[in-house]
């Protein structure tokens, strides 16, 4: 079946909600924790609550404005018609910008995991086969994407829940840590310089790597589109927010912490290794590489989907290439998987020119891009509150709760993070990267967009207004 647009409503409630499930588990959880712990130690488990809180409020401002109107290119189309073109246009570009930034680190992250078994392989031949292959992937219809992200996301939920499961029972049985014979326990919360061992600042320090490990989750959004039943699914999928924050970050972290004292985490590479070497498992390492390699193909394949699926939108609204616009017979549009697929091309070059300390310089700009999106939905939604009256506002089928002092106090939130990529010496190449990105964005649509709109008697070019 397809919409009004030639998109198909191919996602069902089953492949949505492992999609939501999967969104926030990646990178940012498998490795970038273990930097988020060395920054605020066990009192990261308040930025994570923090920050997660600040996210679910996005993303019930996103379902209120997706359940209400549930169309193509999302919080793109959104910040359009409620704050103007160009809000929109900014907004859509910089999420494209965002998923190319992520999907260049994963490419390349997966070459890296590749090469954990062929060493002898160069890494650039791994990452061009994963993105011919995603990209072929991509062009089925809707369906095939959504069967695979099914299937990846049930992989790296698995994972979690046996890393949890098994962090409990060494906590249960006592097992002591084999190099230290440091006992487990929650106590190593505050044991080991206490609970905020480097202040106020550490833990403020660390949201920027916490905020980057949620970024994606937005996609659920996207998927309104292509929904069989939005007004149904994506209500389901968002209230499921909080369970998968507490369980997947909160629990995951808190049970870490517990087992080894925080300042042994990720001293010997990734932190679910730790786990399961404390459990005598030898073939840890083995266990861990094919999780991650699942959590970066997943990322990848939504990437490509999010951000093609944004562009599409956009060309419907004039603020992309027409080209961008074309449907297959599939549903699906081809033009921008094939731009997408290009730009990752990108990661093999960057497998020879990227040092490995780039990681938090990529993470902080994704951070950007993704915090401006998180704001630019918050103010879209305040904008579309104020537009209605109050007999549609009682209307509203999926409305914000506590509103509107939790929006004001995420849109206070995100405005608090570019502070931070701001103050911090390791994060300000990001906020100077992401001003230029957005100063550039702003000229183009001036130049290129604003006179497509002079002059044109419709509901779109008066937005210009």
């Amino acid at each position: 079946m397809k919409d009004q647009t030639g998109l198909q409503r191919g996602l069902s409630a089953r492949h949505i909600r492992f999609m939501a499930l999967g969104s926030a588990i990646g990178t940012g959880l498998f490795y970038g924790s273990a930097s988020a712990i060395q920054m605020a130690g066990p009192a990261v488990l308040l930025a994570y609550l923090i920050a997660g809180a600040a996210v679910y409020m996005v993303m019930r401002a996103l379902g209120e404005m997706a359940v209400h109107n549930p169309v193509s290119g999302s919080f793109g189309h959104y910040a359009s018609s409620y704050l103007g073109p160009l809000a929109g246009f900014v907004t859509g570009w910089t999420y494209a910008f965002e998923m190319i930034i992520v999907g260049l680190a994963d490419v390349t992250a997966f070459g890296i995991y590749m090469g954990f078994w062929f060493p002898e392989v160069p890494r650039w031949i791994w990452v061009l086969s994963l993105v011919f292959f995603l990209g072929g992937l991509n062009l089925c219809s809707v369906k095939v994407f959504g069967e695979l992200e099914f299937w990846l996301s049930l992989l790296k939920v698995g994972a979690i829940v046996a890393m949890i499961l098994a962090g409990l029972g060494i906590m249960v049985y006592g097992f002591g840590i084999a190099d230290t014979g440091a006992a487990t326990g929650i106590h190593n919360l505050w044991e080991h310089g206490g609970f905020m061992p480097n202040g106020i600042s550490g833990l403020i320090a660390s949201f920027a790597v916490v905020v980057f490990a949620f970024g994606g989750i937005e996609i659920i959004g996207i998927t309104a589109g292509e929904a069989k039943d939005p007004q149904r699914v994506l209500p389901k999928a968002i209230n499921a927010v909080p369970v998968r924050i507490l369980l997947f970050y909160v629990l995951t972290l808190f049970v870490l912490m517990a087992i080894f004292p925080w300042p042994q985490i990720g001293s010997k590479g990734s932190p679910f290794v730790q786990i399961f070497d404390s459990l005598g498992i030898s073939s840890a390492a083995t266990i861990l590489n094919i999780v991650v390699i699942s959590a970066a193909v997943s990322a990848i394949n939504s990437d490509i989907f999010g951000a093609g699926r944004m562009l599409y939108g956009m060309a419907r609204q004039g603020q992309a290439p027409a080209g961008f616009a074309k449907v297959s017979r599939h549903g699906v549009p081809w033009m921008t998987v094939v731009v997408m697929g290009v730009a990752l091309l990108i990661g093999v070059l960057l497998n020879y020119l990227i040092p490995e300390n780039v990681f938090l310089l990529i993470a902080s700009i994704a951070t950007f891009a993704t915090v401006w999106v998180w704001l630019m939905i918050l103010l879209a939604q305040v904008g579309m509150r104020r537009s209605m009256s109050a007999d549609e506002i009682a209307a509203l089928k999926f409305p914000v709760p506590l509103w509107p002092a939790a929006p004001a106090a995420a849109i206070a939130f995100m405005l608090f993070i570019f502070g931070v990529l701001g103050y911090f010496p390791d994060t300000q190449a990001a906020l100077g990267v992401g001003a230029v990105w957005i100063l550039l964005l702003v000229a183009a649509y001036w130049l290129w967009v604003r006179p497509k709109y002079q002059g044109v008697p419709s509901a779109v070019a008066n937005l210009a207004d």
